[in-house]
């Protein structure tokens, strides 16, 4: 399947999420959650700074859509996201049942914008999202924008 330009709408509104995230101090990650019609049900931003480090909002996905859609709605959805999800975040998508994931940035183009910048690698492996949920929808990189996550991402390391 393309990014549409409804897609790419839904991107842009994760990348004002990640800097909103930046801007409080936090790591520069956003997510929405797009039901099959189109809306939007649920948006967050990463909240890692008080020390919980599973506050990724790709997991605050996971953990709402538990509660407020049925199985069905959940396989119809689509997750936009900033960057391409942690192997936590991935297998609480696996596990929800959740549908198509939209991302801007891969694991592997953060991996090597931190090793270029010399910040040493997180504790957990960064796996593609279908090396953790074998079978999923993924799509991206979507190079039109993986500047916007790059420059927000050497921001908040600079």
């Amino acid at each position: 399947m393309a990014i549409t330009e409804t897609d790419l709408t839904h991107l842009r509104r994760c990348i004002e999420l990640a800097r909103e995230a930046l801007e409080d101090g936090d790591e520069p990650f956003g997510s929405v959650l797009v039901d099959e019609t189109g809306s939007v049900r649920f948006e967050d931003r990463n909240r890692v700074k008080g020390g919980d480090e599973t506050r990724h909002p790709e997991f605050e996905i996971a953990r709402w859509s538990a509660e407020n859609l049925t199985a069905e709605e959940r396989r119809t959805a689509t997750v936009y996201t900033s960057g391409e999800h942690c192997p936590m975040c991935s297998a609480a998508h696996g596990w929800m049942g959740l549908g198509r994931i939209v991302y801007v940035a891969s694991s592997a183009q953060l991996g090597s914008w931190l090793t270029e910048w010399g910040v040493p690698a997180g504790p957990v492996a960064a796996l593609p999202i279908a090396a953790v949920v074998p079978g999923a929808i993924t799509e991206g990189p979507v190079d039109e924008l993986v500047g916007e996550i790059k420059e927000l991402q050497r921001r908040r390391f600079g």
